[in-house]
């Protein structure tokens, strides 16, 4: 059975160019998170469109191997022709697969250096049994790195009327859909429950304020992921349709507001697989 729950946020084109607009914002502090060296070899979980997927590819250089996999057909197959359009399908593999029981052969089980996920935990039922299903799939001392997020640590001020009850029910949307909207925070107990030792943590922050080159750019996001998940935040029941409606509405105009800011971002935590091989089988 699957380990993946419901993925809240679709993958029609709208969410895609979302999707592409939001790694062209934070790739450059995941690379320097990740530290891919010339010649490591890399699985990428949760690859989706592939910018990073393919960013890593071109960092471990023409030696080096890596393979995205993602659940979505529809995503592989936008990766593969960004990546042909761009001269760089030679980089990277993309595979369609399931995160907790990724299309691997058997051969390449152990043997990747580095194994990597970024906003994919908190779209699973099991996030655990996808983090030791990375542990099994680098080699011995190879590295397990983590990327993902906790819903609660928002700060919004001044607040826009009613954002923050959106954002509650956003939170109990995950809930429902049997994912967990607080991994962001659980990075390293979820590499010491894979066998892995932890080695370090970090956060990348991506908020902003009324004045940031970037400001209107990351609020319309917000905005977007709202809209796109608004099925699904009614469904809580927390709130109708009108005062999602007027929230959205506060939200947008917000920017325009000179003492405009919000505080958010993304934990980062890195694993080593235990020289010892009892992660195998």
């Amino acid at each position: 059975m699957s380990k993946r729950s419901s993925y809240i946020h679709g993958t029609d084109p709208q969410e895609q160019r979302r999707l592409s607009l939001l790694n062209d914002r934070l790739n450059a502090a995941s690379l320097r998170e990740i530290g891919i060296k010339p010649g490591e070899r890399v699985l990428d979980l949760g690859s989706g469109l592939g910018q990073l997927t393919r960013a890593m590819a071109a960092a471990s250089g023409g030696s080096g191997r890596v393979v995205g996999v993602d659940f979505s057909v529809e995503q592989v197959e936008e990766a593969k022709r960004i990546a042909r359009d761009a001269n760089e399908e030679h980089l990277v593999e993309f595979r369609v697969g399931d995160a907790a029981s990724p299309p691997l052969r058997e051969e390449e089980w152990g043997t990747f250096d580095v194994a990597h996920t970024r906003f994919l935990l908190e779209h699973v039922r099991d996030p655990q049994s996808v983090v030791r299903t990375m542990a099994r799939a680098v080699r011995p001392g190879g590295r397990i790195v983590l990327e993902d997020e906790d819903h609660d640590i928002l700060r919004i001020w001044p607040e826009p009327p009613g954002v923050l009850a959106m954002w509650r029910a956003y939170i109990e949307s995950y809930v429902r859909l049997g994912n967990d909207p607080q991994v962001g925070k659980k990075l390293v107990a979820l590499l010491h429950g894979a066998g892995a030792r932890p080695r370090r943590n970090n956060s990348i922050f991506f908020g902003g304020c009324s004045g940031s080159p970037h400001f209107a750019g990351l609020v319309e996001n917000m905005i977007r992921i709202m809209e796109g998940a608004r099925e699904e935040i009614l469904a809580t029941g927390l709130l109708d349709a009108r005062a999602f409606a007027s929230a959205v509405e506060s939200l947008r105009t917000w920017p325009e507001r000179p003492d405009a800011a919000f505080w958010y971002g993304m934990g980062v935590s890195e694993g080593i697989r235990s020289q010892k091989g009892a992660l195998d089988g």
